[in-house]
């Protein structure tokens, strides 16, 4: 099922905002640099609970949408369980998608 919400996310990663994978995301968040994260639907339970719990700790708004399939597929790559935003501009686009209220 395609999610609308998600339609961003290739001019995204045109523009070179975007990390995907879950070792890369991490990083992200880590470092500061991740602004908004995506994990997939039928991503692991062990992935989802690193990820979550790194957003959580460093207050990066998360949220699930898509399979992995189509988040590889709307940013040009292989199948990918999650993917981080890395300019504000989109994530804050990302965050009225999601109603998300901005930290």
């Amino acid at each position: 099922m395609k999610d609308d919400r998600l339609s961003l996310l290739g001019m995204a990663a045109r523009a070179c905002a975007v990390t995907s994978g879950s070792d890369l995301t991490e990083r992200a968040v880590r470092s500061g640099e991740a602004r908004f994260v995506i994990l997939s639907e039928d991503a692991s339970q062990g992935i989802r609970k690193r990820i979550q719990d790194k957003c959580n700790y460093y207050h990066v708004p998360c949220v699930t949408a898509g399979t992995k399939e189509d988040l590889g597929h709307r940013i040009g790559k292989e199948a990918r369980s999650c993917v981080a935003v890395l300019d504000e501009g989109f994530a804050r686009e990302f965050r009225k998608r999601f109603g998300i209220e901005t930290l």
